[in-house]
């Protein structure tokens, strides 16, 4: 695919942030769907999140990261932030107190996961609480996260249609094999519907359920289903790919930065 550099910078930015996303989300037991798919079924918390998955997955972002910049440390350095238009009022900064409270709303949200009742009507106050202090913040825009809802809503109802094909396929596989079997069916058919089935696999060990885990989020920037959040991400950065986003664009932008975290969950 032959394209411009500005657009292979795009690509590989685009790249870059989703699989950036999808390993951040081990950080803790409750930030990635396919970590919530098998935290309560395996047992897995925050202590055990940070020791066997945080660190590595900060170590391939730093790694990607700066293989990023110092592959397009000229482009960066010569972009430029828009003139700002002496017409535009420029914008106010949001109190603290606000962020503090939507810091709260946020904890009460991971608090009550698992209570709907209590979650709805957190969030229907939230919503309020946004309306009544609208001039203090930006709008909310709602359609980016009904996007990635809806979109894990038909993996919860279609996804166990996969599992005959699926199951068998992780439970025949060793430690290596399921890592990249993981990372590759990842990319066409959502990290989190890999690590479901997983949990409907008999007899794993730990290194098998640590192997299928890490193969999962490390291939879900390879493609726009590959995670949950990656198509609220190519439509709030669409505006940038005039002709859309291409399949093999976003595959060899994500590859680096994959095979870095590849490094990190396996080698080190």
């Amino acid at each position: 695919m032959r394209c411009s550099r500005g657009l292979k910078l795009r690509y590989a930015t685009l790249g870059l942030l989703f699989v950036n996303i999808s390993i951040g989300g081990t950080l803790t037991h409750f930030a990635a769907p396919p970590v919530l798919m098998v935290a309560a079924p395996w047992g897995w918390d925050m202590a055990y999140m940070a020791t066997h998955f945080g660190w590595h997955a900060v170590t391939g972002i730093v790694l990607s990261n700066a293989a990023y910049f110092f592959s397009f440390r000229s482009e960066l350095l010569a972009l430029k932030a828009p003139a700002a238009d002496a017409a535009t009022p420029a914008e106010e900064p949001v109190p603290a107190w606000v962020t503090l409270v939507h810091l709260l709303f946020v904890g009460f949200t991971v608090w009550m996961a698992h209570h709907p009742a209590l979650f709805v009507g957190g969030f229907l106050f939230f919503l309020a609480f946004a309306q009544a202090t609208a001039h203090h913040q930006s709008r909310v825009d709602l359609r980016s996260p009904l996007l990635v809802g809806f979109f894990l809503a038909g993996l919860v109802i279609h996804g166990g249609l996969q599992g005959w094909w699926i199951e068998p396929v992780l439970g025949s596989l060793g430690e290596k094999s399921l890592f990249f079997g993981s990372t590759a069916l990842t990319a066409f058919n959502d990290n989190a519907l890999i690590t479901y089935l997983a949990t409907l696999v008999p007899g794993f060990t730990e290194n098998l359920k640590f192997a299928v885990v890490a193969g999962a989020v490390t291939g879900g920037g390879l493609t726009v289903i590959a995670n949950a959040p990656n198509p609220a991400g190519q439509s709030i950065l669409q505006r940038y790919f005039p002709d859309g986003v291409s399949p093999l664009g976003l595959l060899l932008g994500a590859l680096i930065p994959t095979l870095i975290v590849a490094f990190s969950f396996m080698v080190l």
